[in-house]
């Protein structure tokens, strides 16, 4: 049995990475999709003189989410307070964010309710040691294209590893075709983890074709496609895991969703929703 005296709690909030010392010093965190939290015990001291002093409040220690490596805390085992919601309300009583993501215009309430979790899921998160939990995430790409070519956009969904909704994009594409499209929404998705300091990556849509060329099964067999997937791959390298999965539609609504909102985005417009508190 570790000694509790020695626990110490790994937060992800967003970009930020805190290390507690309580469980109620980061409670007000957990009422949000956007919160991960993770156990450990006697923080290695070439931990304490790494991290630097300064993120979220009462953390003891923060650092950057793109800065963490996966051993810098040493053991870490899964925390129950890791799903907030979990926590049990008392009845009536209304989470304090509760309809309080921040939204951009142009944007559609969806539910904060993680998708069906996949089996594949659990075969990539066995792939990880806990401790690099923090660090990863699962994509859901769908591209749309009212006629082929038409009037086209990419929509991407980044969700933290327990499966709970983390950023949802979409961008316009002006006229593209349905694969043209698939390929601009992993694309999207794959930059904009890396900008956000993910480093391990399970990516999943609905295009078999995408999935297929960017895991080097299929050929591509036209100029367009073969640039648009050395892209991908490029972006690909760059994770220090990844993996990439065809699933059914039915597992990819999300993506699907904000593909289609894309659709009415001027060419080359972004638009991101993502709760920063």
């Amino acid at each position: 049995m570790e000694d509790e005296k020695d626990a110490f709690y790994v937060v992800r909030k967003g970009d930020i990475v805190g290390v507690y010392k309580s469980f109620s010093d980061f409670q007000p965190l957990l009422y949000g999709p956007n919160v991960a939290v993770f156990k450990g015990y006697r923080l290695p001291k070439a931990a304490e003189d790494y991290l630097s002093s300064h993120g979220l409040n009462n953390a003891i220690y923060s650092v950057g989410a793109s800065d963490v490596q996966s051993d810098l805390f040493g053991k870490l085992v899964s925390c129950p307070f890791q799903q907030p919601n979990s926590i049990n309300n008392k009845a009536g009583t209304r989470n304090p964010t509760e309809n309080k993501t921040k939204k951009k215009a142009g944007s559609t309430s969806f539910s904060e309710a993680p998708q069906i979790k996949l089996p594949e899921i659990q075969s990539f998160m066995e792939t990880l040691p806990v401790s690099a939990y923090c660090c990863a995430c699962i994509l859901e790409f769908d591209g749309a294209a009212k006629g082929n070519p038409g009037p086209a956009g990419a929509g991407a969904v980044l969700r933290a590893i327990d499966g709970s909704l983390v950023y949802r994009l979409r961008e316009g594409l002006g006229v593209a075709t349905n694969n043209a499209a698939e390929y601009r929404a992993v694309i999207l998705g794959l930059r904009y983890a890396l900008e956000r300091g993910f480093r391990h990556i399970r990516v999943q849509g609905d295009s078999k074709l995408v999935c297929m060329q960017v895991n080097g099964v299929w050929r591509t067999k036209t100029q367009n496609m073969t640039t648009l997937c050395k892209v991908a791959k490029e972006l690909k390298d760059k994770f220090a895991s990844f993996q990439i999965c065809h699933v059914e539609r039915e597992f990819n609504t999300e993506a699907d969703a904000q593909a289609n909102l894309g659709v009415h985005l001027q060419v080359g417009e972004v638009q991101e929703e993502v709760d920063r508190r």
